[in-house]
């Protein structure tokens, strides 16, 4: 999936740029702004636009021959255009509920990479610091088949393939002894699902 342009990658073409650029926008746009956020011609954006006034989905206020519009966001289909916008965020709401069947619960579970910072494209990977519980193995068989269980509904969720991590809590606690780099961009973008935020999972 997508995740930069979730709503172009689903409705294709010049309606589809345009309801993105309404849709990433909270204020009111003027005919040429749409255009100019759309990568459209005018014309494109005046067409575009004249055929979701007529459907309802947005708002048009007519200022002297300037006219600006919205995505009108107490329209039913306005609201879904909007959640594609914003899929992103419902898609980490539901790959924490989730993780919730993991058993045994991961000491964390972190999302990170591009992903995590919402740039995700269809090539790429969802990157998971799974964090085994103290006393759990690499192979303890309830957390294989389970963690690989939520990977497996994860990639479903998503849309894209899941890249697991998966450590010991020794390996994380008290200092990590993972690449450097890889933990400081685990730190920095870092989302956590499960257990606490990425920067504090060294703390005892």
């Amino acid at each position: 999936m997508d995740y930069v342009h979730s709503v172009e990658a689903l409705i294709p073409g010049v309606q589809g740029r345009v309801l993105g650029a309404l849709a990433r926008t909270q204020g009111d746009l003027s005919m040429r702004q749409v255009a100019k956020l759309a990568a459209v011609s005018q014309t494109q954006a005046s067409e575009v636009l004249g055929r979701l006034g007529k459907l309802g989905v947005i708002q048009r206020r007519d200022i002297g021959r300037s006219a600006l519009v919205t995505l009108d966001r107490s329209n039913a289909a306005g609201q879904l255009i909007e959640r594609l916008a914003t899929l992103h965020r419902e898609v980490l709401e539901q790959l924490r509920g989730a993780a919730t069947d993991i058993a045994p619960a991961p000491a964390a579970l972190v999302v990170f990479g591009s992903f995590a910072r919402g740039q995700a494209t269809p090539a790429s990977d969802v990157d998971v610091l799974a964090v085994r519980p103290k006393g759990t193995g690499a192979d303890d068989p309830h957390w294989v088949s389970s963690l690989g269980h939520w990977a497996d509904l994860a990639g479903h969720i998503t849309g894209n393939p899941v890249n697991l991590l998966d450590v010991a809590l020794s390996d994380v606690r008290p200092r990590p002894k993972l690449d450097g780099r890889l933990w400081r961009n685990i730190k920095t973008d870092g989302i956590s699902l499960v257990g606490p935020d990425p920067e504090d999972i060294t703390k005892p």
